[in-house]
């Protein structure tokens, strides 16, 4: 049974393997719904051959035998990732290998499953590695399990080049951001999420700014990059979280196996590393709701969060992709690309407004709704004298309803803090010579 849950299948009628790695046996996968979806530049499969370079830098050993990717290419499947300790299954919209935006979105997908194989397959939440189905598990460490993948997943893909480093830094920013407006961290705590987990992740989109959702994810990575700067600066730059992955999840390369840990193991391997009052760190940040989200790595890191009012291309990369308006920065919504409201943000312009979840845009000053109009609007909010009116359908209701905001466009990005050393770039400078094929 554990041998068939384990091997996923993957066949297609336009089929191409990429080899990886030779020792061990590393190959990528891919089923496309066309043959041009296949033709992957050369610099993506350097990129991929990397990754599998950097995953033996980083934690020094292997526990599979062999590792295949197996990549969907498709518009017509569900877009997720799903690990296995010797493979994963990816999927990712059609155009993912030859579409710059679509690369730029898909970018982090394949270095977090991979990193799966290290962190949730060999080493496993005790809570999580249950001995067969009609067990429950107990998710309570999955900010280690998903929060610390997704640190590692994005500095991999950095020091991959599958992000350049402005790519990485935006997306990071992206991430900052979405925490600081995250409202519901004034009543929930990070850990809630990860017990809750099982429900979380069935759930609607609306209301999450106040539910929240599986947090355990973006700011899971704040907290490990915020853990990676503690380490570097407790022991002077000798060692950082690269030191504790090799100890806790690398050992000796061998067979797939599953060594399952507890919270007081996760303590314990970053005090050998760097003495530190880990515990009070992890369960401060996990079990309290203080004002703002976790920033400590961004500023250890030597950068802060700012807003600007230029979009970012990976935010850009992003609209076009999933086809949505992302505007949680400024007037404080996020609207599908038929106007379509998926989110409003507790006590922004937008809810003070009277916007709602479910209700849909259908113009902005007298104009149709479109993504350039609204910002636009927005745009005009620092020179306009009125507020923008905004026309909303709600079922057979029609509603005009004024935006009371005058802050222009603002969008998240991380900018240098000159006061204090540069170690976010350091984090991502690759680690791994890669053979010239």
């Amino acid at each position: 049974l554990t041998t068939l849950v384990d091997s996923p299948v993957l066949a297609g009628a336009h089929f191409h393997t990429f080899a990886l790695a030779e020792d061990p046996p590393t190959r990528l996968h891919a089923a496309a719904d066309s043959e041009a979806a296949l033709e992957a530049p050369s610099g993506l499969v350097a990129g991929w051959r990397a990754l599998v370079a950097e995953t033996g830098a980083l934690f020094g050993a292997r526990h599979y035998r062999t590792y295949d990717f197996l990549l969907t290419l498709s518009d017509h499947t569900p877009h997720f990732g799903l690990e296995h300790l010797e493979s994963s299954d990816d999927r990712v919209p059609e155009r993912s290998l030859i579409d710059d935006d679509a690369r730029r979105m898909a970018a982090g997908l394949l270095p977090h499953e991979m990193t799966h194989s290290w962190n949730g397959k060999y080493r496993r939440p005790a809570g999580l590695a249950t001995g067969n189905f009609a067990s429950p598990m107990r998710g309570e460490l999955l900010w280690v399990y998903e929060g610390l993948t997704t640190y590692l997943g994005q500095v991999l893909a950095a020091r991959s080049g599958l992000l350049t480093a402005d790519e990485y830094r935006e997306s990071l920013a992206f991430t900052a951001a979405e925490m600081d407006h995250q409202r519901g961290r004034d009543w929930r705590p990070l850990i809630d999420t990860a017990v809750a987990a099982q429900v979380l992740f069935e759930a609607r989109g609306d209301g999450s700014s106040w539910r929240r959702g599986v947090d355990f994810y973006p700011e899971g990575e704040l907290l490990w990059l915020e853990a990676d700067t503690i380490i570097r600066r407790e022991t002077g730059g000798a060692k950082s979280l690269d030191d504790f992955c090799r100890l806790f999840f690398g050992g000796t390369s061998g067979p797939p196996q599953v060594v399952p840990y507890t919270f007081d193991d996760v303590v314990a391997a970053l005090q050998r590393v760097a003495p530190f009052d880990w515990g009070g760190f992890w369960r401060k940040r996990l079990e309290e709701t203080p004002m703002g989200a976790p920033l400590g790595g961004v500023a250890g890191g030597g950068w802060k969060l700012t807003y600007e009012d230029t979009v970012p291309q990976m935010l850009r990369s992003r609209e076009t992709v999933y086809r949505t308006a992302d505007l949680r920065y400024s007037i404080g919504v996020v609207l599908a690309e038929d106007g379509r409201i998926s989110d409003v943000i507790p006590g922004s312009p937008a809810d003070r407004s009277g916007a709602a979840p479910g209700m849909k845009l259908v113009a902005v000053n007298g104009r149709r709704f479109s993504r350039e109009v609204l910002r636009e609007a927005i745009r005009e909010t620092k020179t306009r004298s009125q507020p923008a009116e905004l026309l909303l359908e709600n079922g057979e209701f029609f509603s005009t309803h004024r935006l009371e905001y005058d802050g222009g466009e603002r969008y998240p990005r991380i900018t240098r803090d000159p006061a204090t050393a540069d170690l976010i770039s350091e984090i991502i400078r690759p680690r791994a010579a890669v053979p010239i094929r």
